[in-house]
């Protein structure tokens, strides 16, 4: 028997060929999430803790080419479909309820951390676009960041390893962080909101954000997904302005004025909280989209962990890790001081 028909038809589609490509691996994360909504049914606590221990435990499968596509649909394009459709359950009220004590404390832990940082990659010896990549990973926005930054860089000034470096430290670093931040929030005392503004504030990646939060409650959640898109929407800004920069002290190599485009994600977040707040959608489509997004969250999680290598973070070296963290708790005292001292 014979599936050459069907190979050369959806050859011919390459998002239906991407689609079959990714199937295995969209099931195991699948299965792996399963797992951990039951685990979590019978025994208690938190399904993403579940989803990312049991990820990790099959680490060894995302390098399986058979499994590697659908693992990347997993933390990418799901991913960024359970976020956006975490606007169904948000609405302009609740953005603008955290009170514009939520913008400042967002773009001035950005700014702050995006200097600091710098100054502490390179007070560490790394190179300026090494030192600038790290910090604007973990002020803005992990790994997207830091690819989207040294896409923005002139050539002589890009690098594939020390890219590789900082997308691996600073997604290993928002895994803990998801694990850490909220016993700390509960050490500290934190209200719910609070816990959110934290979380949204200070961890990198978008699915470590989510993720903590629903380890303090729902509404924690939804408020610390509110305070990362808000630093998700400075990326645009963020990385003009370094390609402006660098192309204005380098006349010469301007060749490189690719810009990156709004994250659509963002824009189908932000659709939806407009939809939603204008009551154009009836409760239980509202309700279904709710689950939809928490079932997107909680596979791409799985997958996270799937991707988590202790192995290639052992591999990082010393002061690249060491600069990774001093910009994570720069910006996570940052974010608790100026949750204290402007009492929100």
């Amino acid at each position: 028997m014979t599936f050459a028909p069907w190979t050369s038809q959806t050859a011919r589609y390459p998002l239906v060929q991407r689609g079959r490509d990714g199937l295995p691996g969209l099931i195991l994360a699948g299965i792996v999430a399963l797992a951990a909504v039951q685990m979590a049914a019978w025994q208690g606590g938190p399904v993403m803790l579940y989803a990312l221990f049991f990820g990790m435990g099959l680490n060894f499968l995302a390098a399986d080419p058979r499994c590697t596509p659908g693992i990347s649909l997993a933390t990418k394009p799901i991913l960024r479909l359970g976020v956006a459709m975490l606007g169904a359950k948000v609405t302009l009220a609740d953005m603008l309820g955290l009170g514009w004590g939520a913008v400042l404390l967002a773009l001035s832990g950005l700014l702050f951390t995006l200097t600091g940082g710098y100054l502490i990659g390179r007070w560490l010896r790394l190179q300026p676009a090494h030192a600038l990549l790290s910090a604007g990973s973990v002020a803005i926005c992990g790994a997207s960041a830091a690819l989207a930054i040294s896409a923005a860089l002139p050539a002589r000034h890009q690098a594939e390893k020390p890219t590789l470096l900082v997308v691996i430290g600073v997604t290993a670093l928002s895994t803990v962080a998801m694990l850490a931040y909220p016993l700390l929030a509960r050490l500290l005392g934190l209200t719910e909101a609070q816990a959110g503004l934290f979380f949204g504030a200070s961890i990198h990646d978008v699915a470590q954000v989510v993720g903590a939060g629903y380890l303090i409650s729902d509404h924690a959640a939804e408020v610390a997904a509110i305070v990362k898109l808000m630093r998700v929407a400075c990326l645009v800004p963020v990385v003009m302005a370094v390609a402006w920069i660098f192309r204005d002290r380098h006349a010469g190599n301007a060749h490189n004025t690719s810009l990156p485009s709004i994250p659509v994600f963002l824009l189908g977040f932000m659709v939806l909280v407009a939809v939603n707040s204008a009551g154009l959608l009836p409760a239980p489509v509202l309700a279904a989209m709710g689950d939809l997004s928490r079932a997107c969250l909680v596979i791409a999680v799985a997958a996270l962990g799937m991707k988590t290598s202790l192995r290639d973070m052992a591999a990082l070296g010393p002061r690249p890790v060491a600069a990774l963290v001093g910009q994570t708790v720069l910006l996570a005292v940052f974010t608790l001081g100026f949750i204290a001292l402007a009492g929100l």
